[in-house]
């Protein structure tokens, strides 16, 4: 029974030791101090070696002109690929034209393309000389660009989506303005990835569909993210954060490990490519990393 525990184990643990893709998403930072925890989770991530580094974009706008100069930092600083993200929210066409020039300028040629969240309780409106939605600002991108562009997908359903097919109906369509793949919304268990991609594919989606991971720690914070982007969180992980708000490394711990887990049964499944949601925090996602296989590279 023990060499039996050990080979499991260690079969898990080798599932990236072959070809695996990995990207970290960052979110421009308020404050000094916010700088400085996301420069050091730069510099402990960047060995890992990852295919691009996503910086987040606020609503409305919000974050411009801190996205722009985080993406200036990491080109300037590291060898590291940026994908700068890009709404429609509170811009016209021209502006957000203008930005993707100076991005273009500055070398970048990723986009995370994004329809944006609403500014406020009223709902989503597009701008009356902006692009309508995330499908409309694809179309715009290859206007301007050759740019390599990445879009959202929904494991379980935008929160706005009458139904799964009104859903990957508008996957397909941001598909077939060019864009290049799809980093789906956090979810916490594998099925709910597996069943989508099987429906996606059924749409004729044929892009990469990355898998998006969320390895919190913190339940609370959790549980708002969850209600904002239409995600389950199972019960089985309120159980497993309970009575554990004073003890901040057992949380970490679990965090990991659940993350490291799900991933594990992905990569068991044929994926090779992570999107790991950082939260600006490098420990959790470089030990699941670490758990996959992969490793600092020279």
């Amino acid at each position: 029974m023990a060499n039996q525990q050990t080979s499991t184990s260690s079969s898990l643990f080798a599932l990236g030791l072959g070809h695996l893709d990995i990207s970290f998403e960052f979110f421009p930072p308020k404050n000094e101090k916010m700088e400085q925890v996301l420069w050091n989770s730069v510099k402990k991530l960047a060995p890992l070696k990852p295919r691009f580094v996503s910086v987040t974009y606020g609503a409305g706008g919000t974050t411009r002109e801190r996205t722009h100069a985080t993406i200036k930092r990491i080109i300037e600083e590291t060898n590291l690929t940026p994908a700068a993200h890009l709404t429609c929210v509170g811009a016209s066409k021209g502006e957000i034209d203008d930005v993707l020039r100076e991005y273009w300028d500055l070398g970048v040629r990723h986009i995370v393309a994004l329809r944006g969240d609403a500014p406020d309780e009223n709902g989503y409106a597009a701008h009356p000389q902006g692009y309508v939605n995330a499908a409309d600002l694809v179309s715009g991108i290859k206007n301007i660009g050759d740019f390599d562009v990445s879009v959202a997908a929904y494991p379980e359903m935008h929160p706005e989506s009458k139904s799964l097919a009104d859903d990957l109906d508008n996957l397909k369509r941001k598909i077939d303005a060019g864009a290049n793949r799809a980093i789906t919304q956090f979810f916490f268990e594998s099925d709910k990835y597996f069943r989508f991609l099987d429906h996606a594919r059924s749409f004729n989606i044929d892009v990469p569909i990355v898998p998006g991971i969320l390895p919190v720690s913190n339940y609370k914070q959790l549980i708002n993210f969850a209600k904002m982007c239409g995600a389950e969180v199972p019960t089985w992980m309120g159980d497993l954060f309970k009575g554990l708000d004073e003890h901040p490394k057992t949380r970490e711990l679990i965090a990991a490990t659940v993350a490291g887990e799900m991933c594990s049964r992905l990569a068991a499944g044929g994926v090779n490519e992570f999107h790991f949601y950082t939260l600006n925090r490098a420990d959790l996602s470089y030990a699941i990393c670490h758990l996959l296989g992969k490793r600092e590279q020279q």
